[in-house]
């Protein structure tokens, strides 16, 4: 299952834009297709994305602890 939420593109505005709290995020390829997901520091994760990975588009929700999106992560899988 995928994350209900539209598609960003994987930049720097959209990763400058990103909390700097612990959520889960899909990372996905130019045509839309899901490449996975995971759970992390939404900023500091995108930004290494962004710099080292192959993901050209993102979309995330925002958890409240790790605990919370490691549930997330979870249900949506």
């Amino acid at each position: 299952m995928s994350l209900k939420k539209q598609w960003r593109e994987l930049d720097r505005s959209t990763v400058a834009s990103a909390p700097d709290r612990y959520g889960v995020y899909e990372l996905g390829d130019e045509r839309g297709n899901s490449l996975g997901m995971a759970v992390g520091v939404l900023r500091d994760d995108l930004k290494e994305e962004l710099a080292y990975g192959d993901a050209r588009q993102v979309r995330w929700t925002v958890a409240q602890s790790r605990d919370h999106a490691e549930r997330l992560l979870e249900k949506y899988s």
